[in-house]
C-alpha cells in the first residue's frame, strides 16, 4: 500500500477543480454562477479552484471605451471580499481573477490567492499584455511588477499565470523555479470569426495553444491547469468564439481532464506528489539547467555581439 505522505512531508495527494463559465453583461450572475461552480468543485473534492480570467464581466478589451474602467474593483474589494468568505466557508484555497483598481487611471489584471482560512496569500499580476484585434489589452492593462511568484497554500505550493502568460516558457520556468506544484493559467482565448471559419488555421491554434502549456508541465515538471470561458460574446457576425476546453494536464504533459467546448463545466483533478516526483528524477530538467550559459536571455533580441 502506498505511503499516505509523500518525501516532502505533505500528504502524496492534492485535488484541484476549473471552473468554466459563459458569462454576461449581468455581474451578479457571473458572479453567482462562477461561485456556484466553486460550491460544485468542493462538494466533488477540490482543495484548490481556479476561476476564469476577468470571470464577473463579459471580456471588455475587444473595443477600446474609457466607460469600461466603471468594471475595476479595489483589492479588497466587493468581489474579493466574497470570495475570501467562500473560501473560509468551504475550506478550500480559491484563485480570484480580477479587474484591478489600483489607483486613479492604474489598473492591472490580476489574480488574488485565497488559503483555506480566508486569508489573502497574496496577488500575481499579469505580466504580459496582448494587443491584438478584439484583445486590445494595452489599453486597460498595465503590465505586471509582482514578478513571477508561488503560493503556499495549506493543500498545495501553487503558481499562478494569466492567459497571454501562457505563451511565455520563461514566465512557466521562474514559477516553477519559486516551487510550484501546479501552475495555474486562467485563460479568455477564443476564435475570431476568420480564424474559426478557416479549419486549418482554426485548429492550429487551438491545438498550439494547448500544445504550449502541455510543454511547459513537461519542460518544469509540474502540473498546468487552463480555466478558459465559454460562448459567443461580442457581434453576432464579428466577436469572439471562445473555446472553451479548460484543462489540466500531468508533468508528462498528458490530459487528465477537459471540459466542453460549449458550455460551462467544473473539472476536478487528482494531482500526486509520487508522479512529480519521479517525473523530476527521470527527467530531471532543472538539475541540467546551464545557468552558466544563459547570459542575454534577458535581452529583446541578440542583434549585436554577446557578450
Amino acid at each position: 500500500m502506498a505511503s499516505e505522505t509523500s518525501v516532502s512531508g505533505k500528504k502524496e495527494t492534492f485535488s484541484i477543480g476549473l471552473v468554466q463559465t459563459a458569462c454576461v453583461a449581468d455581474r451578479e450572475h457571473n458572479l453567482a454562477t462562477a461561485f456556484d461552480g466553486v460550491r460544485q468543485a468542493a462538494s466533488r473534492g477540490a482543495q484548490i479552484v481556479c476561476l476564469q480570467e476577468l470571470f464577473t464581466s463579459e471580456y471588455f478589451c475587444q473595443r477600446e471605451d474609457s466607460a469600461l474602467f466603471d468594471l475595476a474593483e479595489p483589492v479588497p474589494g466587493r468581489s474579493t471580499t466574497a470570495a475570501s468568505a467562500l473560501a473560509k466557508e468551504l475550506g478550500i484555497a480559491l484563485v480570484v481573477p480580477i479587474f484591478e483598481r489600483r489607483a486613479p487611471g492604474l489598473f492591472h489584471n490580476s489574480a488574488v490567492v485565497f488559503d483555506a482560512t480566508g486569508e489573502r496569500l497574496g496577488m500575481y499580476r499579469k505580466m504580459h499584455i496582448p494587443d491584438d484585434p478584439h484583445f486590445y489589452e494595452k489599453f486597460y492593462f498595465t503590465p505586471g511588477d509582482l514578478g513571477f511568484q508561488a503560493f503556499e497554500t495549506r493543500f498545495a505550493r501553487i503558481g499562478v499565470l494569466i492567459c497571454w502568460d501562457q505563451w511565455y516558457p520563461e514566465a512557466a520556468r521562474l514559477t516553477a523555479l519559486r516551487g510550484a506544484e501546479v501552475v495555474f493559467y486562467p485563460t479568455a482565448i477564443g476564435w475570431l470569426a476568420a480564424d474559426k471559419n478557416n479549419p486549418d488555421e482554426g485548429l492550429a491554434q487551438l491545438d498550439a495553444w494547448q500544445t504550449i502549456q502541455r510543454s511547459h508541465a513537461i519542460a518544469n515538471g509540474v502540473y498546468v491547469a487552463a480555466a478558459n470561458r465559454v460562448g459567443h460574446e461580442g457581434p453576432a457576425a464579428a466577436g469572439v468564439d471562445f473555446w472553451g476546453r479548460s484543462f489540466v494536464c500531468d508533468p508528462l504533459g498528458r490530459v487528465m481532464v477537459e471540459a466542453s467546448a460549449a458550455a460551462g463545466d467544473v473539472l476536478i483533478a487528482t494531482c500526486d506528489r509520487t508522479v512529480l516526483e519521479n517525473q523530476r528524477r527521470g527527467w530531471p530538467f532543472l538539475r541540467d539547467r546551464r545557468i552558466d550559459s544563459y547570459a542575454g536571455i534577458d535581452r529583446r533580441f541578440l542583434d549585436t555581439p554577446w557578450p
